[in-house]
């Protein structure tokens, strides 16, 4: 068994007028390049990059890092038939960071306190970061969770499992607000980044 990380970046960013999250500058690289370099430096393995419509710039972006990328046919779908399609690409006894481009301000540590909740509880299936009791991302799962997430329709969201899993899905407070900064417009990325600027920039 090991960890692998699922970076989904399979959008066509319509409300960035076309240009790729993934190619979003954060500090000195990329968002989709800071998140694989994270990953590998964790020793996350497979680091999997799923895409979509932006498969050539985000793979061009991934040269020369322990990154694959996957693509994913069905990515108009809805974003479930993309997490679906990077799944299957995932060994099936792995567990899953899985962290969406459009979160690309989070801390290493948070990811840090992440496997290191799952290494504590034995019970949880489903490890979700917190930030002043805000649910958020990556999140990480364990094998248990996947064969629910294939019976999901491709644009049904992730978080209607939840209830599902119950006690088993684990909160873990972190300081770190990048994982509720959900960067879906201009001005939420630039105001995610002068927050990540201010604290420091890691």
């Amino acid at each position: 068994m090991g960890t692998g990380a699922l970076i989904l970046s399979a959008g066509e960013s319509s409300r960035f007028g076309g240009q790729p999250k993934a190619l979003l500058s954060i500090g000195p690289m990329s968002a989709v390049r800071r998140m694989a370099a994270l990953c590998d430096a964790l020793e996350l393995d497979p680091v999997l990059v799923v895409v979509g419509p932006h498969s050539a710039p985000i793979s061009h972006e991934l040269r020369g890092l322990n990154a694959e990328t996957v693509d994913s046919p069905r990515w108009f779908e809805g974003r479930t038939a993309s997490i679906q399609s990077g799944l299957w690409a995932m060994p099936p006894d792995h567990d899953v960071l899985f962290w969406p481009v459009d979160h690309p301000f989070v801390l290493r540590s948070t990811i840090d306190a992440l496997l290191r909740a799952r290494d504590r509880d034995l019970i949880g299936v489903w490890f979700v970061p917190t930030f002043e009791d805000r649910g958020g991302h990556p999140v990480l799962w364990r094998p248990a969770v996947r064969p629910d997430i294939f019976d999901l329709r491709a644009d049904a969201p992730l978080r209607s499992l939840l209830p599902e899993f119950g006690p088993q899905v684990l909160r873990v407070p972190v300081d770190d607000p990048g994982v509720v900064a959900n960067v879906d417009t201009p001005e939420e990325y630039r105001e995610a980044l002068r927050d990540w600027e201010m604290r420091g920039g890691v």
